[in-house]
């Protein structure tokens, strides 16, 4: 069974920008797997249905069929021209029923890490396709089938056991026709949090999240120059770690997170903020899918674009600033970063 073998870039919209992550630890090997040469070895291998004399137990009865005798075309794809359909001792069957070739699946398949037992989501084109649950050692494996060849948009995001969603990784496949995608490697970014969102200088401000378990943490706090921290994740995948605010400025920071496991390096998670001043403020703990989600019904759609698309440059009423601009990015207008936001947590 002969297979083609190719890498593509991850897309990352942390932040709601694009950018290419070129390392060869962050490639994720896409592997297309159809009927070619070495069928015929009377070994069923990924792609094939079945070789030769070995239908892998299957009979006319589980493809559909009521009687007759099923066999193995030469490119590993089931013959079902001798199967009959039908009531009984052959009616009149004759024919083969609606027999012969059968068209293999198209489908991709999408695996990687995440978080133990989170919920990953896999998006077709901004539209949900599937979900999973990753197991409790973070992996997950998610597919969609039955699709038509062709050029698509697949993104994949995760929630950790706190509801915070993870930064989107998306990907830009060529699906063909009767073949299997398969997209592996994939490491999902950590979800990131921050205790405070004012921090009195000199004070600790805790940054924290999930991961895959027992993974390495590298924590990035932006100042004048960048400072970056390591701490371990535990078993459950969570991680936290006590940044001394001393060196920095009092001003606006920004701080990010990306995980190392086994050899693997995940993306930057997304940034967020917090400013460094003369007192401390407690965070508020950010809601699952908040921004963007203009009509509070947890999802992000249409529905939300439709209301942003009346506000597009116009005067913002005193309603809509305080039930749902804060949902954008809270600079008093809605302009092309509100849809940026959007599009980054759009489920569809």
């Amino acid at each position: 069974m002969s297979k083609w073998i190719f890498s593509i870039f991850i897309l990352s919209f942390a932040s709601g920008f694009p950018f290419l992550i070129s390392q060869a630890q962050e490639t994720v090997e896409v592997t297309l797997s159809a009927a070619v040469e070495g069928c015929g070895d009377e070994v069923i291998q990924s792609g094939e249905a079945c070789d030769g004399s070995n239908l892998n137990g299957k009979s006319c009865s589980t493809q559909g069929f009521s009687a007759g005798t099923l066999s193995c075309n030469s490119n590993c794809t089931f013959n079902t021209s001798a199967c009959t359909s039908g009531g009984g001792g052959g009616g009149g069957g004759g024919g083969g029923g609606g027999g012969g070739y059968v068209a293999p699946v198209t489908s991709a398949v999408f695996s990687g890490h995440a978080y133990p037992k989170s919920t990953v989501t896999l998006l077709k084109d901004a539209q949900i396709a599937a979900t999973t649950i990753a197991g409790a050692d973070a992996i997950f494996q998610v597919s969609v089938s039955g699709i038509s060849a062709g050029n698509y948009i697949f993104s994949v995001y995760s929630e950790d056991d706190k509801g915070v969603r993870s930064s989107l990784l998306t990907f830009p496949i060529s699906v063909t026709s009767g073949a299997t995608t398969n997209v592996s490697g994939i490491f999902i970014a950590p979800t990131i949090v921050v205790d405070k969102s004012e921090v009195k200088r000199g004070d600790n401000i805790a940054i924290f999240g999930q991961s895959t378990p027992n993974s390495e943490i590298t924590i990035a706090v932006n100042s004048d120059e960048e400072f970056f921290a390591k701490t371990p994740a535990d078993k459950d995948g969570v991680y936290l770690y006590n940044f001394d605010t001393s060196p920095l400025a009092t001003e606006q920071h920004f701080t990010r997170s990306k995980s190392a496991y086994s050899g693997g390096i995940s993306s930057f998670s997304k940034s967020i903020s917090f400013l460094v001043g003369t007192k401390n403020i407690a965070a508020e703990f950010p809601k699952a899918a908040a921004e963007g989600d203009l009509n509070g019904d947890g999802r992000v759609n249409l529905i939300d674009f439709s209301i942003a698309a009346y506000w597009y440059k116009r005067p913002i009423s005193a309603e809509f600033m305080q039930k749902e601009a804060e949902r954008l990015n809270g600079d008093g207008k809605v302009d092309l970063v509100d849809f940026s936001i959007m599009a980054f947590y759009w489920t569809g």
